[in-house]
């Protein structure tokens, strides 16, 4: 460690990005702190999503969200089975509803094998059926890499591996502020027993807060600071026996994935992330957007019965591109864009970012 810094390192957030970034660098041998302003790890947008392992379909060719899904797929399945993280490789079937989506799946196809995803097929009517004999299609794509994951216990395999090699994670203790010193970063922290600490790194992995975080620290040009744009998502459960036995998307919409069906590791199926803009973070359901889902998912499973979804849980997309714009890529910011050596900032990491996460940790080195 350098001399007149207290630490090498600080990461901000405790989600599965900063984990994994707290671990890469700690088995890279530096000193790391994470610090959290919640009670625990993943209490953000980790926790709420699909739990979903992405092939690396949908993005568009030479960006960083399809060469960290891709990278992270492999990463990610090869650590499950090294640590012992429950996963199930399911696969996924993305459906054709009507002929006016021909086109799109095909050009999923072939932006998924351009990006390397190179098991897709696809499937007829009657193939996509035998597969799923409940399923209403014209067509379909088949992703057999696709899976679905425990994404707490990912999450304490990391937080494993980054203190078993001398990271160490504090709770309650938000970032109030950071100013640029000669050795790096003063930072103070809140919390019940506040504190001012030295670092000759910092990486932001503040998830939904990013924007915020890095609005804090003095020295970084403001241009760099990108407006967030908060982007929520409903989940619906369903009350009976799962209808798929695969993970079932509609063709994808302008800001998500469509409302589509996966199952957890104990085989329950739930319906969701529907696409809705707010101002502020609620978590709240409410349960009169169900009449959506009933229509949504109806496209595609017929036998949807009245009444059968309840309102499960919800997760805000830490999105920095709105409504009316294109999806926003994987923002890593770093020495080369903004001028500030030894900062790092992660902005938009929203979904594949579960997937990328071990990729996206070995790329913030890259950039160290």
């Amino acid at each position: 460690m350098e001399a007149g810094v207290d630490i090498d390192c600080v990461v901000v957030g405790a989600g599965v990005v900063g984990l994994a970034v707290a671990r890469a660098l700690a088995m890279g041998g530096r000193e790391v702190i994470v610090v959290e302003a919640g009670e625990g790890i993943g209490i953000g947008v980790s926790s709420r999503n699909s739990e979903v392992i992405h092939a690396g379909i949908y993005y568009p060719g030479g960006s960083l969200k399809a060469q960290l899904c891709v990278e992270g797929k492999q990463r990610l399945y090869a650590f499950c089975d090294e640590r012992g993280v429950s996963y199930q490789r399911l696969g996924k079937l993305i459906v054709a509803t009507d002929e006016t989506q021909h086109l799109a799946l095909q050009r999923l196809l072939e932006q998924g094998r351009q990006n390397g995803v190179d098991d897709l097929q696809w499937l007829d009517a009657v193939q996509a059926r035998e597969l799923e004999p409940e399923l209403s299609c014209v067509a379909a794509l088949w992703s057999p890499s696709t899976g679905i994951i425990d994404s707490h216990g990912l999450m304490l395999a990391l937080q494993g591996d980054a203190e078993a090699h001398g990271a160490s994670l504090v709770f309650h203790t938000p970032l109030l502020s950071a100013r640029t010193i000669e050795q790096g970063f003063e930072l103070h922290m809140g919390g019940a027993e506040p504190m001012t600490l030295s670092c000759r790194e910092l990486i932001n992995c503040a998830g939904l807060s990013a924007p915020e975080v890095a609005s804090r620290i003095v020295g970084l040009p403001p241009q760099h600071v990108p407006t967030a744009r908060l982007c929520k998502g409903s989940y619906f459960s369903f009350s009976g026996r799962a209808p798929f036995r695969h993970l079932v998307y509609p063709a994808p919409e302008s800001a998500g994935l469509g409302v589509h069906m996966t199952l957890d590791l104990g085989g329950q199926a739930r319906f969701g992330p529907d696409v809705e803009w707010v101002d502020g973070i609620d978590y709240r359901v409410d349960p009169a957007r169900a009449d959506g889902f009933h229509e949504a998912i109806r496209r595609y499973w017929l036998g949807l019965p009245d009444n059968s979804l309840q309102p499960a849980y919800s997760g805000i997309r830490p999105k920095i591109s709105g409504p009316d714009e294109p999806a926003a890529d994987f923002r890593i910011s770093g020495p080369a864009e903004h001028g500030v050596p030894g900062l790092v900032n992660l902005f938009g990491i929203e979904s594949p970012g579960l997937t990328s996460c071990l990729a996206l940790a070995e790329h913030v080195k890259g950039h160290l």
